[in-house]
């Protein structure tokens, strides 16, 4: 059988199967139905999407499904990711449903689904599901209407939740340039650092149902840096289309990537005596600056593979503080154990804050390593170590590399990519390194 789900739940083209409203439809009353049968009771769940023009298509197709497997789901509208996950957890909701595709276009969407914990559903529940897809069966299909009538109430609630938890936090007298991506948090991120008493430049914050990420947001970081110099702030923080995740520009317009917010945090938190463990987790991506930077702290840096669920892993196991990934999709467990973009500018804000110091000064210390990724378009996803001409330029590449630089190859989770990433001494070498294996690959695979 075809395995939906990925890394990040179901993703494809927008009202295409699997995303089309008939499968949708099954989805959402195959999880109802499961969820009932484990409950003993009527389930209850919440969903929210971000700003698609076919999320509304969508949440009414999975809505009418759950009706239709005896659930009940109540919509919280345009809102985050983490604001589903945050709102399954605190408001009795026995899951929550996140209707996005994160940083894709709007042409694309997709579903993850969360438990009240916090962390998404296991292989068990999705396997139900995908043999339910595969089954096909439509019997009884109908639309019926979300349930929305307290979405704005839903909302609130989770932007109140930052202002409980940051109590004290005053932002008056920083100036803020919030880059919204046109996606879900349009609207929330502005409010929300407005209450604490910032002054804030909103950009992107339009949503029209295809500008989603169009040039904008965490993928199109050079327009937050322009703004950033434009209105001479002293914060910049963009959001991808669900903002589970941020990136930053500081002061200077330079940009604070997820590697460098680990830093600032692994320093704050450790300065303060609460940095469980001494270590940071972060994936194999992370910058081999990072660690350097660490070491010279007596902070150890675990590595996990790509993926929030696997630096989630980690964290829970062994009890450390924070963990996160270089696109800026940063965990804090003690508070949520779901990425929140938010969340994380607030983190760093406090920072900031407490250190009296310059956005820009924070960063001091750590220097990011020249690195290069180059995503090649594979036609298939056969393991590296079968193809003996990959091998061989592989090989080539880490022995010309030595101690001084860090090879890693590995397929997208989510599309027919393969992933070349070099980090070394020399910009030029490393890129020349990445082209010539890249090309390897292509031939090999496409």
């Amino acid at each position: 059988m075809n395995k939906l789900f990925g890394t990040d739940g179901i993703r494809g083209k927008a009202d295409k199967y699997p995303l089309d409203s008939k499968t949708v439809w099954i989805i959402g009353k195959s999880l109802a139905k499961y969820a009932k049968n484990e409950l003993n009771r009527v389930p209850q769940f919440i969903a929210g999407r971000d700003t698609r023009e076919s999320g509304v298509r969508i949440e009414r197709a999975l809505s009418s499904g759950i009706d239709a497997g005896g659930g009940n789901c109540e919509s919280a509208g345009v809102i985050t990711t983490p604001g589903v996950a945050y709102l399954a957890g605190c408001k009795g909701f026995d899951a929550g449903i996140v209707i996005s595709a994160s940083h894709n276009p709007f042409t694309d969407n997709g579903l993850k689904i969360f438990r009240p914990s916090g962390k998404k559903i296991g292989t068990v529940v999705e396997e139900f599901l995908e043999a339910a897809i595969l089954e096909g069966n439509t019997k009884g299909f109908a639309m019926s209407d979300v349930h929305s009538d307290r979405g704005t109430e839903l909302r609130e609630n989770y932007i109140t939740h930052f202002e409980e938890d940051f109590g004290g936090l005053d932002l008056s007298g920083i100036k803020i340039v919030a880059d919204c991506a046109n996606g879900a948090a349009s609207r929330l991120a502005p409010l929300l650092f407005e209450d604490l008493g910032a002054e804030v430049v909103p950009i992107h914050n339009s949503p029209d149902g295809r500008n989603i990420n169009r040039e904008c947001g965490s993928l199109h970081l050079e327009v937050l840096q322009d703004a950033v110099k434009r209105e001479s702030a002293d914060f910049g923080v963009a959001f991808d289309g669900d903002a589970d995740r941020s990136l930053f520009v500081d002061e200077k317009g330079q940009i604070v990537d997820g590697d460098a917010t680990l830093w600032i945090m692994a320093n704050n938190l450790h300065d303060k005596g609460k940095l469980k463990n001494d270590t940071v987790v972060a994936t194999v991506m992370s910058n081999l600056g990072l660690e350097v930077a660490l070491q010279k702290k007596s902070i150890k840096l675990v590595r996990t593979a790509v993926g929030d669920k696997y630096v989630l892993e980690e964290l829970l196991n062994c009890g450390h503080s924070i963990g996160g990934e270089q696109s800026g999709h940063i965990i804090f467990p003690n508070r949520s154990l779901v990425g929140d973009g938010m969340q994380t500018a607030l983190f760093v804000l406090s920072a900031m804050r407490e250190s009296g110091e310059t956005f820009s000064a924070l960063k001091e210390g750590f220097r990011q390593f020249p690195q290069i990724l180059v995503n090649v378009e594979v036609g298939r996803k056969a393991p590296f170590e079968e193809i003996p001409k990959i091998v061989d330029c592989k090989n080539e590449v880490e022995e010309a590399l030595g101690e001084t630089g860090r090879l890693l190859l590995r397929y997208s989770g989510t599309e027919n990519l393969a992933r070349v990433m070099i980090e070394g001494a020399d910009q030029d070498d490393i890129e020349e390194k990445a082209r010539r294996l890249a090309s390897v690959i292509g031939k090999a695979l496409g």
